[in-house]
């Protein structure tokens, strides 16, 4: 059987097959999915597919890499609890629930996430809006440099001050956050090379 990393590969022919490993994946904590190109005409799975399906069953994607012109690697794990969900996923949800394709596990998960909070933990970070406490970090300039973040910057600094864990990790981020917008520079965003 292949492997990479030390974890099992995946190689399915359908939707149907990827549903069916799932279902009965034993004692798996992870696997790479060998993901179809949109261009290759082999059989397999395409990633929204695949993902669509994982989120059914309480799995997560996660990190991707190259296998071949036709196909990818992209590696499932069961879901953290403790995660926030995306809008993406969460408008997932919602079709997969509508079409009656939600399991148990997965619909555990995402009652789970309702209760604890992490269902929606995101929204506001991902609608752009700026909490009270980092408008307030902001001095003039900081706000307007930050206001001319293209949307997907502004995106990724919310969400990062949103994902922090104790309130002293949140307020060092949003100062930094203030502190670099003011220069004109985004906040939790790689250092370019």
């Amino acid at each position: 059987m292949e492997t990479l990393d030390g974890i099992a590969v995946l190689k399915v022919t359908s939707v149907a097959q990827w549903r069916d490993w799932l279902a009965s994946r034993g004692t798996a904590s992870s696997v790479w999915l060998v993901i179809r190109r949109k261009h290759s005409a082999s059989p397999g799975v395409l990633v929204h597919e695949a993902m669509e399906q994982a989120l059914c069953f309480g799995w997560i994607d996660s990190k991707a890499l190259r296998r071949d012109a036709e196909s990818t690697y992209l590696c499932f794990t069961p879901r953290n609890p403790k995660s926030t969900w995306s809008r993406v996923n969460r408008d997932r949800v919602a079709r997969l629930t509508a079409a009656g394709l939600m399991t148990p596990s997965g619909q555990a998960l995402v009652d789970l996430a309702r209760r604890t909070g992490t269902w929606d933990a995101l929204a506001e970070a991902q609608d752009g809006v700026v909490p009270t406490d980092l408008a307030r970090a902001f001095d003039a300039v900081a706000a307007g440099h930050f206001a001319a973040f293209p949307p997907s910057s502004k995106r990724l600094i919310l969400e990062w001050i949103a994902n922090a864990k104790r309130p002293e990790t949140r307020q060092r981020r949003i100062t930094t956050t203030a502190e670099l917008a003011r220069e004109n520079v985004r906040a939790a965003h790689p250092k370019a090379a």
